[in-house]
């Protein structure tokens, strides 16, 4: 019978379907009903969860596996950063290999094995790429300028300055004091810059940064098709780029950036390589609980924890130490 995984990168937390285990893979409507089912926090398996990691097959030459991302809404994101990690832990783990490529929507990203953040805390590092400034890359319109880069955008939100950057998931990014991040305009801005609008109509995340330090920041993330979540790889990544390009004082490309977020921390690389921006993303993987299902009750979306064969791993009390040892910052709620 087919296993799921329930799995986490920074408290995102996910599960992992590999479709190459399945007597008849999931279609996409099924697939997109499946996620519905299994996130819901009310109704779903084990509390719910960000959304589904899709493993499949490789389609590019090179790669390893491929991965898509379905949300909780049901909606397809282009990559996810934190999911990702996971990923890269399953197959690495599935076909015994330390570095290999994941093909995801927009491109094979490198991954490979780290070492442990902390005892029992599983650890990669992942390639988060192509980069785009372009407004069609994101896309937006009627905000008055084709890139937004540290640029004022009185439409979304008075006084404060903005930054555009696909990765290529579209974000929205803006570094604020401490009281902003303990208001709710992030969740006003983000709320409506996915819905209806005339500004970003394929809806954005929207990502607010506090700078603490030389090479380190805060980052919270309002997350398309999801909403507020602990954290979010890309975002976190795109977030690191703006802070190299802006704050060249307090931030250094080629060097570890500490990322804290809601669901913990992580680190990031910025890299200028060959006219290319690209980040490396470091991070735990963590896998919560294993969990037997009928396949038929894959197709139908009706898979309900009090009916399947669920075994818990042990690993997120090893997180939750990693986590207690971190400086407790008290950015947010």
């Amino acid at each position: 019978m087919p296993t799921l995984l329930k799995v986490h990168g920074s408290q995102n937390q996910f599960f992992i379907l590999d479709q190459t285990t399945l007597d008849q893979p999931l279609t996409d409507p099924e697939l997109r009903q499946l996620t519905q089912q299994v996130t819901n926090p009310q109704t779903g398996l084990l509390g719910g969860a960000d959304g589904v990691l899709v493993v499949d097959r490789p389609f590019r030459p090179g790669a390893q596996a491929q991965m898509r991302v379905i949300n909780a809404d049901g909606s397809e994101a282009t990559m996810c950063g934190n999911g990702l990690r996971t990923v890269a832990r399953y197959v690495a783990n599935r076909d015994q290999l330390d570095q290999f490529k994941v093909d995801t929507k927009d491109a094979s990203l490198r991954v490979r094995k780290q070492d442990d953040l902390a005892p029992g805390v599983p650890a990669f590092a992942v390639e988060i790429s192509p980069v785009r400034f372009a407004k069609d890359a994101l896309p937006f319109d009627n905000l008055g300028h084709d890139r937004l880069l540290d640029t004022p955008a009185p439409e979304l939100w008075p006084r404060l300055r903005f930054n555009a950057i696909a990765v290529p998931n579209p974000h929205l990014i803006s570094f604020v004091d401490r009281p902003a991040l303990q208001d709710d305009v992030l969740g006003v801005i983000g709320h409506r810059l996915n819905g209806k609008n005339p500004y970003f109509n394929d809806g954005v995340n929207v990502n607010f940064a506090h700078i603490l330090g030389h090479n380190q920041l805060f980052v919270r993330t309002y997350e398309r098709g999801v909403g507020f979540t602990n954290a979010c790889g890309t975002g976190m990544s795109a977030t690191s780029l703006a802070f190299v390009l802006l704050y060249p004082e307090a931030a250094d490309f080629d060097q570890p950036i500490e990322v804290f977020n809601p669901g913990g921390k992580v680190r990031t690389i910025v890299h200028f390589q060959n006219q290319e921006y690209w980040i490396e993303l470091i991070g735990n993987a963590t896998f919560t609980h294993e969990i037997v299902v009928d396949e038929a009750d894959l197709h139908r979306a009706a898979v309900q924890t009090d009916e399947c064969q669920i075994t818990t791993t042990g690993e997120q009390a090893a997180y939750q130490a990693f986590v207690s040892q971190l400086p407790q910052l008290g950015l947010i709620d």
